[in-house]
């Protein structure tokens, strides 16, 4: 069973209860006025109920099935396109990109199982996440897993609120389908880069639950 919140948030939701009770406190002591006193404790009450919900961390069912390729994060599949890969997979390649809302779960699961041979940080700008060039320009994170079936590469991108991408990932990890491994805090992107010989199962616009959704299949023997 997972906690209520992710352990990624800590930091953050324990900043914001600090702050909630200075608040509250103040805004009881030194507001005279009730109108002001309740308007200033409603307004902490909603920053702190808002950190809660965002930070949420529910259990998740992953399906089993050989070669599947499941969604790292919940959000809406911006499109499906094909691409020429020029990293860790490469040659014809298809990328799925899922754009993450501020409303969304933000913790990222692997797409597959396998052991991470890549891993690269790259520190850029903040574009808007749903901006193609945001996968070339913003900050991001690229990991790279095989699997028996073939290369998975995806990325963690930064969007225009998202300041900090969360990857407790290293070369040589074991990766299992739909494990946690972190998170990218406060609306973002993912893009997820797979071989062309893959039957793709999502369409620009559908909904994706991290850990859940299968968005390919690889082929497999039998």
């Amino acid at each position: 069973m997972s906690p209520v919140i992710t352990r990624y948030g800590y930091d953050v939701v324990g900043v914001v209860v600090v702050v909630f009770l200075a608040g509250f406190v103040a805004s009881w002591y030194f507001l005279d006025d009730r109108v002001f006193r309740f308007s200033g404790m409603l307004l902490f009450a909603l920053v702190l109920a808002f950190s809660l919900y965002f930070f949420r961390d529910p259990d998740r069912t992953t399906p089993v099935e050989a070669g599947m390729v499941i969604s790292p994060a919940d959000g809406k599949v911006l499109f499906v396109k094909d691409v020429a890969a020029d990293e860790y997979v490469n040659g014809d390649a298809v990328q799925i990109s899922i754009f993450m809302s501020p409303v969304n779960v933000h913790v990222n699961r692997y797409p597959v199982s396998g052991t991470v041979e890549y891993f690269r940080h790259f520190p850029g700008e903040f574009l808007m996440a749903f901006d193609d060039k945001a996968s070339l320009r913003n900050e991001r994170t690229h990991i790279g897993i095989a699997t028996p079936y073939g290369k998975v590469l995806f990325k963690q991108i930064a969007g225009f609120i998202a300041r900090r991408i969360v990857a407790e990932v290293h070369e040589g990890d074991a990766a299992v389908a739909g494990a946690r491994f972190g998170m990218i805090k406060f609306g973002s992107r993912v893009d997820v880069i797979l071989p062309r010989s893959v039957t793709v199962k999502v369409k620009s616009g559908d909904v994706t639950v991290a850990g859940e959704t299968i968005l390919a299949q690889f082929p497999t023997a039998g």
